[in-house]
């Protein structure tokens, strides 16, 4: 759901499985503003979305359709991380598409990033209320060109993807019989979860790694502190953890740090499990050294023996920028630190539903679960946790698929509805 910054992709990264001739690329002319009726609300834009073809039984055999709604990214690599869709497709006889979010990679307004994200008169479209109906016109689009109008829609989405996921479902319930909203945080909004409640999780995974990790962790802190106090402090700290500039101030070294176990944990899946990676490292460092070194060499664990860590070159992705916009504007996620964390005072399990709502909202849930793990694509060291998971996901997901096909069976054999 948060941007990841270039190093940490590595951490949710999966080998190309997808054959590039697979995928189809498609432009929509999509409406700029779905809800106001100015001049320049019918200004237009492409909108691109991608279609595998390959599985599909056909629209004469009213074969489903699985819709994965982009999220804060571009999609040119949805086909190959989103590995659950393809996983599937065959045995459902599935059409793969995958929508792009309005304003990220080729999908963009006024014709140009600079453009679109130049003031508030042209990134005021920039909502999910409006990628929303993105996805509606894009949708029907589809179906429409390629007489599809039986074959139901299955909307999938991860974290904010996610959340679209649910909120489309909910919206255009007669475009899609359901929805798979993996990690979805819905309910992280404020009043709603503990805004400390983020950080409280991770704290939780890395301890369970490991008590003296853990317990390293917390004292470093303060141990950061009290050699940046010192003279030449920050020079010290930048030598000790080979940062790629000299630190002008000790939070550059601790938000570093902050966001590397973060991630760790919110990405900790198998079969690398970059939390039991960091840990080793730091409980692993060599007899007789002192807290920082223990930290660095978990920082070392990790990233690897590269030619610097820390305050490197700073080029952001259209992820960090557009995602900065969103959370500013509209997804207002706020989490802080508390003093229960191994963090100084100041991931997403707590703000998910974990509980079935209804028959027919249901909440798959396991404890060892990482950040949309579910949607990767399965291999060899998936633990069997994840298998039943995605296998229980699946089972939901056709069962809405045939009681559908046995309501339109019902339907076409009501006299009532027969037309001459």
């Amino acid at each position: 759901m948060s941007p990841i910054p270039e190093w940490e992709a590595s951490l949710h990264h999966h080998p190309l499985a997808v054959d590039a001739e697979e995928i189809k690329s498609f432009f929509f002319k999509q409406t700029l503003d779905h809800f106001n009726y100015n001049p320049e609300s019918y200004t237009t834009f492409p909108q691109r979305y991608l279609i595998n073809f390959k599985y599909w039984g056909g629209a004469n055999s009213s074969a489903p359709i699985f819709a994965y709604l982009g999220a804060e990214a571009p999609i040119d690599n949805f086909p190959n991380s989103i590995g659950f869709l393809t996983d599937n497709a065959a045995s459902c006889n599935a059409l793969l598409i995958y929508i792009e979010h309005r304003y990220y990679g080729k999908s963009v307004p006024f014709g140009s990033r600079e453009e679109a994200l130049k003031n508030a008169s042209t990134i005021g479209y920039f909502n999910s209320a409006q990628a929303l109906a993105d996805y509606a016109a894009v949708l029907k689009h589809i179906k429409n060109t390629l007489h599809a109008q039986n074959s139901p829609v299955i909307v999938i989405g991860g974290s904010y993807g996610g959340m679209l996921a649910s909120w489309f479902r909910l919206k255009y319930p007669h475009l899609a019989i359901g929805a798979l909203a993996s990690s979805a945080p819905i309910l992280y909004f404020d009043n709603i979860t503990p805004q400390n409640g983020y950080y409280s999780v991770v704290t939780r995974d890395y301890r369970e790694a490991s008590e003296t990790c853990y317990k390293t962790i917390l004292q470093s802190w303060s141990e950061i502190h009290r050699v940046a106090s010192q003279p030449n402090g920050l020079v010290t700290l930048s030598k000790r953890f080979n940062t790629c500039h000299l630190l002008k101030q000790p939070d550059e070294l601790i938000n570093f740090l902050r966001l590397m176990y973060g991630y760790g944990a919110q990405y900790n899946e198998p079969p690398k499990y970059p939390v039991n990676v960091i840990c080793g490292g730091i409980d692993g460092a060599s007899l007789g050294s002192d807290i920082l070194s223990k930290i660095y060499a978990g920082v070392v664990a990790l990233k690897g023996n590269t030619t610097c860590t820390v305050n490197g070159p700073t080029n952001e992705s259209e992820t960090t920028v557009g995602w900065r916009w969103q959370t500013c504007s509209e997804m207002v996620i706020p989490i802080g630190i508390g003093n229960d964390t191994m963090f100084e005072p100041n991931p997403f399990n707590l703000k998910r539903v974990l509980e079935n709502i209804s028959d027919s909202i249901v909440a798959v849930h396991t404890v060892n679960g990482s950040h949309c793990l579910d949607l990767l694509r399965a291999n060899q060291s998936d633990p069997e946790w994840l298998v039943k998971q995605r296998k229980e996901e699946m089972k939901i997901i056709k069962r809405w698929i045939a009681q559908y096909y046995a309501d339109l069976h019902a339907l076409k054999d009501n006299p009532k509805f027969h037309t001459k």
